[in-house]
C-alpha cells in the first residue's frame, strides 16, 4: 500500500463515517432511546416472518461474539504480515474498537426493543449493536487482509464471503428481536470509521519474505 495515500484515503472513509454515527447518536439521544418509525417497521417485520428461522439465527449470531471474532482477527493480523506482531495488532484493533463500543453504549444507554419478541436472551444497552459492531470489525479486518494478500478474483470473493458473514450476524440481532435496526446502523459505522482510522496503520507492519522454494531433489541430501 502507498503510504501516502492510506491517510487520506482514511480520513475520506472515516469522516463520513463518524459524523453519520455521531448524528445518529445524537438523534437516539433526543429521543431518550424511543425508537424510530423506520425500528418499529423493521421490528414488525422481522417478527412477522422469522418462523422457522429462530435456530439458524442463533446459530450463526453465537459467532458474533466471543472466540470467533478474535480468531478471525488474528487469522487476519497473519494474513497480512506473516507475523506475531501483526497478529497482536489485528487483535489490538479489535479489542480498543470493543471499548470505544461499550464506552458508546454505557453513555447512550438506550433501552432495547420489548422482550416479549425475544428469540435469544441479551444484556446491556441496546445502542449501538455489540454483535454488529464486533462482526464488522474482525470481518473487515479479514477482508482487508484477503484483498492484501490475494488481490486477485479469489481474494475478492473471500473478502465478500468475510463482509457477508459480518452482515448475517448483524441482522440475526433484528431476526431474534433484540435490537432495533438503528442498533445495528450505528455499529456499522462505528466499525467503518474505527477501521478506516487503523487500517493503514496495520499497513505499515512490514510483510515477513516469502523464503526461497528450492526443486525436491536439492532438499534431499541423498540425490545429486
Amino acid at each position: 500500500m502507498n503510504r501516502r495515500r492510506a491517510v487520506p484515503v482514511a480520513v475520506v472513509v472515516a469522516a463520513p463515517a463518524l459524523i453519520a454515527l455521531a448524528v445518529l447518536t445524537a438523534l437516539v439521544l433526543a429521543r431518550s432511546g424511543t425508537p424510530f418509525a423506520v425500528d418499529t417497521a423493521v421490528r414488525d417485520v422481522a417478527l412477522n416472518h422469522r418462523a422457522g428461522l429462530g435456530p439458524a439465527a442463533k446459530a450463526l449470531t453465537s459467532t458474533g461474539t466471543g472466540v470467533v471474532p478474535y480468531l478471525l482477527a488474528g487469522v487476519a493480523g497473519w494474513l497480512a504480515s506473516g507475523r506475531a506482531l501483526g497478529v497482536v495488532a489485528a487483535e489490538a484493533v479489535l479489542g480498543a474498537g470493543q471499548l470505544v463500543r461499550i464506552g458508546l453504549r454505557v453513555a447512550v444507554d438506550r433501552p432495547r426493543p420489548p422482550a416479549d419478541g425475544w428469540l435469544s436472551a441479551a444484556h446491556g444497552a441496546s445502542f449501538p449493536s455489540g454483535h454488529a459492531t464486533t462482526s464488522a470489525l474482525a470481518g473487515g479486518l479479514l477482508a482487508w487482509a484477503l484483498l492484501r494478500r490475494c488481490p486477485g478474483g479469489p481474494g475478492r470473493a473471500a473478502a465478500g464471503c468475510a463482509l457477508l458473514w459480518a452482515v448475517g450476524v448483524a441482522l440475526t440481532r433484528v431476526v431474534l428481536g433484540v435490537h432495533w435496526a438503528s442498533d445495528l446502523v450505528g455499529g456499522w459505522l462505528l466499525a467503518t470509521g474505527w477501521l478506516a482510522l487503523t487500517l493503514p496503520v496495520l499497513a505499515r507492519f512490514p510483510e515477513r519474505p516469502a523464503l526461497p522454494v528450492r526443486p525436491w531433489w536439492r532438499r534431499n541430501p541423498r540425490i545429486g
